[in-house]
């Protein structure tokens, strides 16, 4: 008799996180992930408790391949490295960006910890080092709220063809300019 196949934590998560790409993080289900691996679903329930268990895995997995991408691009702008990045994940993951961040859901609540990552980034970047902590806060806010409708609307395929990736970056560049703008006047305005 042939042994059998041994699937590790990371091969139950990649295999979950492919049905996430294509059909969405709630179509996931144990029976599914082992169909996707070629197994029962033994191997499955060794490793983890329950399906949220592995959900959860799959969104930090997801969130994995979001900071990958974000360091990728190393332009020396960190912050504008985290709209490419988000720009990026929402054209090639289409489908999760949409569950990920137009669902509400219980694996995407930001927090303090998230937020001061975000911030801890935006702090290496030169044209924000001025700026303390509650006003970095105040541009993020202003610019995920415009980085999350130019998300949707590419993961949406909601722009015509006419509208390429560096038209895109353009827009999000001048969206940052103008909240860096914004925040420089009202740190004069209280000085």
């Amino acid at each position: 008799m042939a042994p059998k196949t041994k699937f590790t934590k990371q091969d139950i998560v990649l295999a979950a996180f492919d049905i996430a790409k294509t059909d969405g993080i709630e179509s996931i289900t144990i029976r599914k992930v082992a169909e996707r691996l070629g197994s029962s679903i033994a191997p499955i329930y060794v490793n983890f408790n329950d399906v949220q268990d592995l959900l959860q895995q799959v969104v930090e997995r997801a969130l994995q391949v979001a900071r990958g991408m974000i360091m990728e691009q190393q332009s020396g702008q960190p912050f504008r490295d985290i709209g490419m990045a988000s720009l990026r994940f929402a054209k090639e993951y289409p489908v999760l960006y949409r569950d990920l961040m137009m669902k509400d859901n219980p694996h995407m609540k930001n927090t303090p910890e998230q937020l001061a990552e975000v911030i801890g980034l935006m702090r290496h970047d030169p044209e924000l080092a001025e700026f303390s902590d509650q006003e970095l806060q105040s541009i993020l806010l202003n610019m995920q709220v415009f980085q999350t409708g130019l998300c949707v609307m590419v993961a949406n395929d909601l722009f015509t063809k006419n509208v390429d990736d560096e038209q895109m970056m353009n827009m999000m560049d001048e969206a940052a300019e103008a909240f860096m703008r914004a925040a420089h006047a009202r740190k004069l305005e209280r000085d």
